[in-house]
């Protein structure tokens, strides 16, 4: 019964979840009395270890809309696979709407090599060496799901 608590107690702080914004927009509405000002926050949460996701949230506040991101982001975590250089295992396309993307995995100490949401989002994975190329689009919500696509596509040699 006590091993149960710790190993629960463990559970919650074993993670530290990093959060970051890749944009904050005004985002107008036009209804009958006039417009409707609304903000648009997207947010990349990882752990630094393998655990990220991408959340997108929509209120009248910039702050609530950054808290709404993070519960959105937190709900859509993946597992990626690293390699012991903390890379990615295999070169993978990725591709949401018209974005797409190359992620190729480099030598030790070669760094992030990426732009954008892209740099964000693999930063807050874990990964220390790769490089990508955005190809289409130049949004950053679509380009930060389109290196959600490629990640969750990645296979290990043992899965």
């Amino acid at each position: 019964m006590i091993d149960s608590k710790k190993n629960y107690q463990d559970r919650d702080t074993r993670t530290e979840w990093e959060e970051r914004v890749v944009s904050v927009e005004r985002v107008t509405k036009v209804v009958k009395g006039g417009k409707k000002l609304s903000f648009r926050a997207v947010v990349v949460v990882g752990d630094q270890q393998g655990k990220v996701g991408v959340g997108v949230g929509k209120a009248s506040d910039v702050s609530t809309a950054v808290r709404k991101a993070v519960t959105d982001g937190k709900k859509n975590i993946i597992s990626v696979p690293l390699t012991s250089s903390n890379s990615i295992p295999h070169k993978i396309n990725g591709r949401f709407g018209a974005a797409k993307l190359v992620l190729r995995p480099s030598a030790p100490g070669c760094g992030v090599i990426a732009g954008g949401a892209v740099r964000i989002v693999l930063e807050l994975a874990g990964v220390q060496n790769i490089l990508s190329k955005q190809l289409g689009s130049n949004s950053l919500l679509n380009n930060a799901r389109a290196t959600i696509d490629g990640l969750s596509n990645l296979r290990t040699f043992s899965a």
